[in-house]
């Protein structure tokens, strides 16, 4: 699985990661680097993303520590556990039930700039219009907004890294 995979070099320091859920509610730390970043264009981790692909990179089950709350498991193959907040829905992990390694949710890391993905998995259900993202226009919508609608947007996401 995953956590068998070669580590980049960029990979090589970076034991020590932090991450979490959108709400706060599950935090964790991974006490070895992650291994494979990768993107899965599978059609389960389409659905279980709720977008085109999942990121995703490896580490062994016994160096992922949770420091606050627990995932709510999904089992969405006779092999497959996926872990979640059940309070804010954010994807956590991916686990064989019988393998040693899983997956981590590269946007749940406080870091995830540090962990580019190096290699793109199922592109057989990779989506028709998935090479074309390059290409669209962008657009910064905060530098477009109103001061007003900025005054009036307030997140309530969970910063980066825990405050001591």
């Amino acid at each position: 699985m995953t956590s068998q995979k070669p580590k980049p070099s960029h990979l090589t320091d970076l034991g020590g990661l932090t991450g979490g859920c959108q709400c706060g509610a599950i935090r964790y730390q991974l006490a070895s680097a992650p291994s494979f970043p990768h993107l899965c264009h599978c059609r389960m981790c389409q659905k279980a993303y709720g977008a085109p692909f999942s990121a995703l990179c490896g580490i062994p089950k016994k160096d992922f520590k949770l420091t606050r709350g627990t995932p709510s498991i999904f089992k969405s193959s006779e092999r497959v556990e996926r872990g979640f907040c059940a309070n804010c829905g954010t994807p956590l992990t991916f686990a064989y039930w019988d393998d040693d390694g899983m997956a981590i949710s590269i946007g749940s890391l406080d870091e995830p700039e540090k962990v580019p993905p190096t290699v793109q998995c199922c592109t057989d259900s990779q989506l028709s219009w998935f090479a074309t993202l390059a290409r669209l226009p962008e657009q910064n919508d905060v530098a477009e907004m109103s001061r007003d609608a900025l005054e009036r947007l307030k997140s309530l996401q969970h910063p980066d890294f825990d405050k001591p």
